[in-house]
């Protein structure tokens, strides 16, 4: 009897110290995880802009890719987000949209540019969108819905056409909670503000779009999965008051109009 509690007093004691060594160890670093996070993301986006790209055109025009990099790289600049990251891609698609893939790839449909009616209310929605990237919640999303073992199974070429089709449709066409949402919100209005922007036209865009009868609901994506958009306005406009708002021109008006212009060529 004596030795049974002898041998279990070593085991109990080999048990905690074994324990206690465990939790000496940083697995985080042993295993690189943060950096297989990344490789991960890197390998989503380019994977689901490749599916999107075999089903839709690209506009790679540089009279209309140029104008609009020129706002995402006054946008990052002005708060020390790395231009270089953000993957810009342009889609001649008959739909009001704009969303964010992992890896940083920014899609903005041809529509949404031309439903906007000066470079601030673009802006708002480029600043929403990069907000989203900066504070992950694309890959939040992802892991939510879809689950995290599925989405590296995918890298790797173990995902089914349909899996990737249900991840894509749910980044281009469902909103995030509305926590995230209000985050994104309220982020784009201070990176608006640093890049000397206006926040103020991108609530009206948001008013206007909503309310926009003429606008056939399917066509209105990026609006209508983006609930209370009246509301979005209101706190958009509350969180401005007392902030000091100076604009500055980003792009010429002769630029801004034949962006437009050009576009049109598209549609």
């Amino acid at each position: 009897m004596e030795k049974v509690i002898i041998r279990l007093a070593i085991i109990v004691a080999l048990f905690f110290a074994t324990y206690t060594a465990l939790k000496q160890i940083n697995w985080v670093t042993l295993f690189n995880i943060e950096k297989i996070t990344s490789s991960t993301e890197e390998k989503l986006g380019e994977l689901f802009w490749d599916v999107i790209n075999l089903q839709e055109k690209e506009i790679t025009d540089i009279n209309i890719v140029i104008p609009i990099d020129s706002l995402i790289s006054k946008i990052c600049k002005a708060n020390n987000i790395d231009v270089e990251q953000i993957k810009l891609h342009i889609v001649d698609k008959n739909e009001i949209n704009a969303f964010a893939l992992p890896g940083k790839h920014l899609v903005l449909y041809s529509d949404l540019i031309m439903s906007t009616e000066n470079e601030e209310e673009l802006c708002g929605v480029i600043s929403h969108e990069i907000a989203h990237m900066e504070k992950d919640h694309v890959t939040k999303k992802l892991v939510k819905e879809i689950g995290l073992s599925v989405l590296i199974s995918s890298t790797v070429g173990n995902s089914s056409p349909e899996i990737l089709s249900n991840a894509i449709r749910l980044l281009s066409s469902t909103a995030y909670d509305r926590n995230m949402e209000k985050e994104a919100d309220i982020d784009a209005v201070d990176y608006m503000l640093n890049a000397n922007i206006n926040p103020l036209p991108f609530a009206e865009f948001l008013r206007r779009s909503y309310g926009d009868d003429t606008i056939i609901d399917e066509q209105l994506s990026w609006v209508s999965t983006h609930p209370e958009s009246a509301v979005r306005a209101d706190y958009i406009i509350e969180y401005s008051k007392g902030k000091t708002i100076s604009s500055a021109p980003i792009l010429y008006k002769d630029t801004w109009d034949q962006l437009k212009m050009d576009l049109e060529d598209f549609q």
